[in-house]
């Protein structure tokens, strides 16, 4: 605990927050709003003056990075918690807990923090609060990537919230069970836990940072299908809702509708979306990122799809999603690239296909072999002459199946008279 838990308590009043406001540095007022919170009187003024020294005292520790002082601090505070209504206590438990989520490297400590809580909540059998910090601890377990323990709490929570018909957070189970089947690979059950969340959605108003995370997740889904159309009207939708906001998320569904104009071969298209009103203002690494990407598909440059791929990792290979789709439309590149320069050859060294391409030879000569079982052409590589040998395609004349079709037919017929003239001679 800090030195000044310990110190003798200040009168809760609206003078002792002024003075803690007119401190000469952060970690002064730090230790007045402490001694305030200390103040054992339970007054209404009193309790109404110590929640919004919480409020100011949660501020201070946030921007001086001390997240273990905050979890510590909601410990502290549990006494006080008995003294007020429980929405209050959620109100000031969930804001904390958002606190220490704008720390910089709190995943770990925000995890155990969640799960103490989740303790303490059903402990005092506050239902409602512990709901809440169970998503908010589910949805830390899939950031995490611990998706195992995050499903198995999920699953039991959603079961719960559906007695209690509480629409609003079954809208955030929902979408969170989406999300982490989606990270499971298992389209089937994301998509259902979407269409249950919409459902959920369409029975209350929803707010609209809700809204837009919905159609985000919707895109995400059609585009996974590769309906890469739809996909584009959802991210546009959600781009507006984030938009409108200022949510950081906006950023992501701007690029994700970059990367459906590229997919669906309007790489044209992405300048001028770039360009329009609303965009401009996230012009950055992540935009540009994407402009390379669709520069490259129109030229259809495989070496300045991979200098793209290089200079912009962190925004395109980093990013799950695009790069998904990225990677497939790289393969796709890839082979219609080398279709189109071995088509004049029947005999071919890969380093000169290499050369043309403008990439490394054991990638080539990989993509090639991948090529020739995938059977996207007729082939073989004779790797000690280091060459590529294109087999000519044998035409199948159409006299042939026509004439297997006419013996099958002749051989029914046979069989047919066989078995009347067998009933006759019986």
């Amino acid at each position: 605990m800090s030195s000044a838990m310990e110190s003798s308590y200040l009168p809760a009043t609206t003078e002792s927050i002024e003075k803690a406001q007119e401190a000469k540095d952060a970690s002064e007022s730090i230790s007045i709003l402490y001694r305030v919170i200390q103040d054992p009187s339970s007054s209404a003024d009193a309790l109404r003056i110590k929640e919004l020294a919480i409020t100011n005292l949660t501020n201070y520790l946030t921007k001086e990075n001390r997240a273990e002082d905050l979890r510590n601090l909601l410990t502290q505070l549990r006494p006080f918690f008995s003294l007020i209504p429980k929405a209050k206590t959620a109100k000031i438990v969930r804001g904390i807990i958002d606190a220490v989520a704008k720390i910089p490297g709190t995943s770990d400590l925000q995890i155990s923090l969640c799960k103490e809580m989740v303790e303490w909540t059903r402990a005092e059998k506050r239902t409602f609060l512990r709901q809440r910090v169970e998503a908010r601890l589910a949805a830390l377990l899939l950031e995490n990537q611990e998706y195992t323990e995050a499903l198995t709490l999920l699953t039991g929570l959603i079961k719960e919230v559906r007695r209690l018909d509480d629409k609003l957070l079954l809208v955030d189970i929902d979408l969170l069970e989406s999300k982490l089947h989606f990270s499971l690979r298992n389209l089937p059950k994301a998509k259902a836990s979407l269409t249950a969340a919409r459902t959920a959605a369409n029975a209350i108003y929803v707010p609209p940072a809700q809204q837009g995370t919905i159609d985000l997740q919707s895109g995400i889904l059609h585009a996974e299908e590769k309906d890469y159309k739809t996909a584009y009207s959802y991210f546009f939708e959600a781009f507006e809702a984030f938009n409108a906001l200022d949510d950081p998320r906006a950023i992501f569904s701007l690029k994700y509708m970059l990367l459906c104009k590229i997919m669906v071969n309007h790489a044209d298209d992405v300048a001028g979306i770039i360009s329009s009103k609303a965009s401009l203002k996230y012009v950055g690494p992540d935009v540009d990122a994407m402009k390379a990407v669709a520069d490259a598909y129109s030229k259809r440059s495989l070496k300045y799809f991979e200098t793209a791929l290089r200079d912009y990792k962190a925004q395109l290979e980093e990013d799950p999603i695009v790069h998904r789709h990225l990677s497939s439309l790289y393969d796709t590149l890839l082979e219609q690239n080398l279709c189109r320069l071995i088509e004049p050859y029947s005999r071919v060294e890969i380093e000169h296909v290499a050369q043309m391409i403008e990439l490394p030879v054991d990638h080539v000569e990989k993509k090639l072999s991948q090529m020739i079982l995938d059977k996207k052409f007729a082939g073989t590589l004779d790797q000690g002459a280091g060459c590529l040998i294109i087999f000519e395609e044998m035409k199948t004349e159409a006299i042939f199946p026509a004439t297997l079709e006419t013996i099958s037919n002749v051989g029914k017929v046979v069989d047919s008279l066989y078995m009347r003239s067998a009933k006759i001679m019986a």
